[in-house]
């Protein structure tokens, strides 16, 4: 029976002791959790979302030549349904005709009204030249009427002949007057009717161009593909939407064979990020499926980030992989390895505190005890941090500064030499 109660005493404060030691310090377990100082490549990476869309796509263009018909803002009037696969020519959107349709009636006006002075021109300088020719025709008879009469007076008395002489010089001089002017008529004719066909081909032409440009007003595919709208700060085209004359692109069809992602860096990250570093890339649509990728273009320019006064820059990342899954518009997790450092302890940025403004330090735990040890850092990540000196590979350290140390105090690198030798 003693025996007994002594085995129950015995499992009372075992039991009693684990609670204490193992269950009772679990709560600060969690409160001041230790890790353990690693060596190993570190790895300085900038992770940003991104959107998925074709390296190479065709363009699909509302009509050339809008500028010139001064159609400055044109809106879509119908178009299908993004991602819709099409075939050359098949339709994909349709623009607003009306403004352009006043346009075509107006040149119209203009066109029948240069064709009618063009046909009046015409007729007129016909019937001028006609009257004049016929002129010429009726004074060249008068001149040989008068030279007729010349040959039968010289006969006549002096007086008589005289006045012969001076009625065929008269008729001979109009006659010569009427010929110049009507290489001068000609002339002008010729000028007048350059001028009226002139007028009537500009009309024509202009009147030819808008009716032209009136079929293109139904967009059509250029080639195969996929039709996927084109987008300008996160917002794509829409029916409603207008094009602009000096970039008519409504949408692209993308040659899905090689895909990159379009992602934004803060100008304070920028820096560090360049044309072919390696890319970690995660779907969204698909969080399994891991890809591998290259920087190939980083702007030079920054751009207002919306609703924030960060600006931000436009790098680019071509996809190593081919893969069918991939699709246009489709999001992005970016892990843009801008440098990778061989060979470095390094520690979770929680376990490195401050002393003041220059004194930076670890919490490391020595058995039941703890130094608060002075340290050197280099270079940082999102999560690590490295250090130079003041831990050592496999040196357990506290996330958190413990309750009751925070007025310990630090170990300086120069009294760690000291006590090292």
């Amino acid at each position: 029976m003693q025996k007994k109660i002594f085995i129950a005493a015995g499992l009372a404060m075992v039991l009693l002791l684990l609670y204490f030691f193992v269950w009772g310090r679990s709560t600060e377990g969690d409160e001041n959790i230790i890790i353990t100082a690693k060596r190993g490549d570190f790895q300085i990476d900038i992770t940003t979302t991104g959107e998925l869309e074709a390296k190479n796509a065709t363009r699909v263009q509302g009509p050339a030549g809008l500028r010139v018909a001064h159609m400055y803002s044109v809106k879509i009037e119908d178009m299908v349904d993004e991602g819709t696969k099409v075939k050359k020519g098949d339709y994909i959107a349709r623009l607003d005709r009306s403004e352009l349709l006043d346009k075509i009636q107006n040149e119209n006006n203009d066109l029948q009204q240069s064709l009618s002075k063009y046909t009046q021109t015409k007729l007129d300088t016909a019937l001028d030249l006609r009257a004049a020719r016929d002129e010429l025709i009726n004074l060249k008879f008068d001149v040989e009427e008068k030279e007729i009469v010349l040959s039968q007076s010289q006969f006549e008395p002096p007086a008589t002949i005289k006045q012969a002489e001076i009625n065929l010089e008269k008729a001979k001089r109009t006659h010569k007057q009427a010929i110049e002017n009507y290489q001068l008529k000609s002339n002008k004719a010729v000028a007048q009717m350059q001028e009226a066909a002139a007028r009537l081909a500009d009309d024509q032409s202009r009147f030819d161009f808008l009716n032209k440009l009136l079929s293109g007003f139904k967009i059509l595919a250029p080639e195969d593909g996929m039709v996927i709208y084109k987008r300008s700060r996160g917002s794509k085209v829409s029916v409603g939407s207008t094009i602009s004359p000096w970039d008519p692109t409504v949408a692209t069809l993308p040659d899905l064979s090689t895909m990159i992602s379009t992602t934004y860096i803060n100008e304070v990250d920028i820096r560090v990020v360049k044309k072919g570093q390696k890319v970690n890339i995660g779907l969204d649509a698909y969080p399994d499926k891991k890809l591998t990728g290259s920087v190939i273009s980083v702007a030079n320019i920054g751009e207002q980030k919306p609703n924030s006064d960060a600006k931000v820059f436009q790098v680019k990342v071509e996809i190593n992989q081919a893969d069918t899954t991939l699709l246009p518009a489709m999001t992005t997790s970016n892990t843009i390895i801008a440098e990778v450092i061989p060979d470095k302890i390094y520690i979770p940025l929680e376990c490195l505190h401050s002393q003041g403004d220059s004194v930076s330090y670890v919490i490391r735990k020595t058995g039941i005890d703890f130094i608060k040890q002075q340290v050197e850092f280099g270079k940082s990540n999102a999560n690590d941090i490295v250090i130079e000196r003041g831990v050592k590979e496999g040196d357990k350290l506290y996330l958190s500064i413990p309750e009751g140390i925070a007025d310990a105090e630090v170990r300086y690198l120069t009294d760690e030499l000291v006590a090292d030798n």
